[in-house]
């Protein structure tokens, strides 16, 4: 609920600090003595739109601020926390607009946008008789307001729906890759065919690299493994050189007291690798093709991989798993038709659920409509509302307005005479009559409302005696479970408020003219009753009458 109103340099406001209670304080005085100025002020901290005229002559510029305590569940914790801010003890919406008309908001001393002010404020104030479009006014809050009032269970519709988009994006998406790979079927098959018939191997580039580097040189390297061999196993072979000093050492190596024998397995092991060296030397040679064909057959395997390569924008090591790929593809373009058609079935199974709990909840939504129409009914005569209807519309939409909600638009209408048609509450009903809609209305959805505080600025317009007593009494009731604020002229509703606040203008001793707000007590309350009832001359029969109304049991 609101606790605090501060106000600076606002008009005739120089400096003003109101503390609120709960209940229903009611704000009372002349015309013109500054009323408005409090609601534009707390208009102000909530959001509303700025005007530099607002700022005090002299002044450089206004501040209002706002202190609200909430419970940790109120929208307004969700609003904080998307924007990485959290609800402490209390919540202070400030606002400073300068002479020039610039404008600041602050969220407990955070700047914040005039845009995340006024989504706050949504959710902490209504004011019914000076902002149009706000709260019940707004037809995209009627939806959620008479679900509230019915208790109507949104939760399996909003999962139906997501279900229901989760499939048909999958299957949208299929149907798009599909269209895709049938676009590029013929350019899929050439790839496929092509590749299949080259059929490349991993790292087969650089194995036909080395064999191409070998062939060019064949001639030579013929040329010097034979000098190696001639070398090896010409005239003084190595080998059997070092068989021969084996031996030799061999023969006396018991003479030698195990000195030779190192050298002996030295010129072992020196044999042994000489007659490897032989061999490998023999078989390298063998491999060595001479015929010029080889090489034109390795550097045509060669460049026609290197081509694919560059037609397909890959390395040629990589052209393997593109050809892979690409059959993976192609198989699945064949069996795909089959896949979105599972996908579509699956689409439309998700849409019957959903249509399913839509008709649930339209059939529940129908249902409280009908309760909620009674019950308001029930509250407008004692209004003086007595020839007026209300109704509330649930009509289905067109699919492609389907949302999470559900499948309704729900909107609240009125007619104020018989014979009439029935329409919005803002464009049907007029200035008091509007106010005492929205008063029917909020007394029957009190107990529903996320908004804890509630300002009517003359919903007594226009009325007096009895009905003005059932205003008081109305708006009595709707204070048990809200924090009511009412701007008034009527003495019958004055009397109803638990606290009562007087607004006049003042001197304030340097010739200029102020407004003050003074709370007003048991006996100051019944001489401003007095006045609302008498007029400008208060006579004793005024302050009995007063007595009386303040007397009256609640």
């Amino acid at each position: 609920m609101l606790l605090g109103l501060s106000i600076r340099d606002v008009v005739l406001i120089d400096r003003l600090d109101l503390a609120f209670q709960a209940g229903l304080s009611v704000l009372t005085g002349e015309t013109g003595a500054g009323k408005s100025i409090l609601l534009d002020s707390l208009g102000l901290a909530l959001g509303a739109r700025s005007e530099s005229g607002l700022v005090r002559p002299g002044a450089k510029q206004l501040s209002v601020a706002a202190e609200f305590a909430l419970p940790a569940e109120h929208p307004a914790s969700q609003i904080l926390a998307d924007q990485e801010m959290e609800l402490a003890d209390s919540l202070v919406l400030r606002r400073v607009v300068a002479a020039d008309g610039r404008s600041r908001a602050f969220v407990n001393d955070q700047p914040v946008s005039i845009g995340l002010l006024r989504r706050l404020g949504d959710c902490l104030v209504e004011i019914h008789g000076q902002f149009e479009n706000h709260g019940l006014l707004d037809p995209g809050t009627h939806r959620t307001v008479l679900d509230a009032f019915g208790d109507c269970d949104r939760a399996s519709v909003r999962a139906a729906w997501h279900a229901w988009q989760d499939a048909r994006t999958a299957r949208t998406q299929a149907e798009s890759a599909l269209a895709k790979a049938r676009g590029e079927e013929d350019y899929l098959r050439h790839a496929v065919d092509e590749l299949a018939a080259l059929a490349p191997h991993p790292d087969e580039e650089n194995q036909l690299a080395e064999e191409r580097a070998v062939l060019m040189h064949g001639e030579k390297l013929i040329e010097g493994m034979n000098a190696a061999l001639q070398a090896l196993t010409g005239k003084g072979e190595v080998e059997a050189s070092l068989r021969g000093a084996q031996r030799a050492l061999e023969r006396v190596a018991d003479k030698a007291g195990g000195r030779l024998d190192p050298i002996i397995a030295t010129l072992d092991r020196a044999a042994v690798e000489a007659a490897e060296a032989r061999s490998l030397l023999e078989h390298a040679s063998s491999t060595v093709d001479l015929d010029p064909h080889a090489l034109d057959k390795v550097e045509e395997r060669l460049f026609a991989l290197r081509a694919a390569a560059r037609k397909y924008g890959v390395e040629v090591e990589a052209l393997a798993g593109l050809r892979h790929r690409l059959a993976a593809e192609l198989e699945a373009l064949d069996a795909g038709s089959d896949g979105v058609e599972r996908l579509a079935a699956a689409e439309q199974a998700a849409r019957r659920s959903y249509g399913a709990a839509a008709e649930a909840l339209s059939a529940a939504r129908t249902a409280a409509a009908r309760r909620l129409d009674l019950a308001v009914a029930a509250e407008l005569p004692p209004l003086k509302l007595d020839k007026a209807t209300f109704r509330t519309r649930v009509e289905p939409m067109p699919e492609a307005s389907w949302s999470e909600n559900g499948t309704d638009v729900v909107a609240f209408e009125v007619s104020t005479n018989p014979g009439l048609p029935a329409g919005p509450l803002a464009k049907i009903a007029s200035g008091g009559e509007l106010s005492r809609f929205m008063l029917a209305l909020k007394v029957v959805l009190a107990r529903t409302s996320p908004v804890p505080t509630i300002v009517f600025d003359e919903v007594d317009s226009g009325i007096g005696g009895a009905v003005a007593a059932a205003v008081g009494e109305r708006l009595s009731s709707l204070a048990a479970d809200l924090q009511v604020l009412v701007v008034t002229h009527s003495p019958q509703v004055a009397a109803r408020g638990t606290h009562h606040w007087h607004v006049a203008k003042a001197d304030n001793g340097k010739g200029a003219t102020i407004t003050r707000v003074t709370a007003l007590e048991t006996s100051d309350r019944r001489e401003e009753i007095a006045r609302m009832l008498a007029g400008a001359e208060v006579t004793d029969q005024a302050r009995a009458a007063a007595a009386s109304l303040l007397a009256a049991p609640r």
